[in-house]
This record gives structure tokens, sequence and C-alpha cells, in this order.
């Protein structure tokens, strides 16, 4: 994913989801070390609902191809 996308995403998540910018930085931490796609690390810290996860999936779905991600 290029950095567009992820600050697209970042705002996906901010602003239509409201996960808290902290919640973000500690899961963007992780995925450096852990090379895993932001929104399963989130999801897997318990930052974001299965429900949230699935919007962004389909928010993903809708707005970049998968190839990107």
């Amino acid at each position: 994913m290029t950095i567009k996308h992820y600050q697209k995403l970042i705002e996906f998540l901010t602003q239509d989801l409201g996960v808290p910018a902290e919640s973000i930085n500690i899961a963007l931490k992780s995925c450096q070390q852990q090379q895993g796609p932001l929104p399963v690390v989130l999801w897997q810290y318990g930052l974001i609902t299965m429900e949230q996860l699935n919007a962004v999936f389909q928010w993903v779905e809708t707005s970049l191809s998968f190839d990107e991600f």
C-alpha cells in the first residue's frame, strides 16, 4: 500500500469509524515490527471490532484494489 493509500485508510479509520489516533499509532508501530496489515493489527490488539474490520475491508474493496493493499 502506498503512503497515499495509507493516508486515506487512516482518514477512514479516524473519521468514519472513530478509531482514536493513539490506537492507530500503536498499531502502526506493531505493523513495522510484524509487517502485518494495519486493519488486522488493530483488530488483533482489540482496537477495532470485527464489524469495524469488515467495514475496513469493504472500504478497501470499493476504494482500492487488493493488489495495492
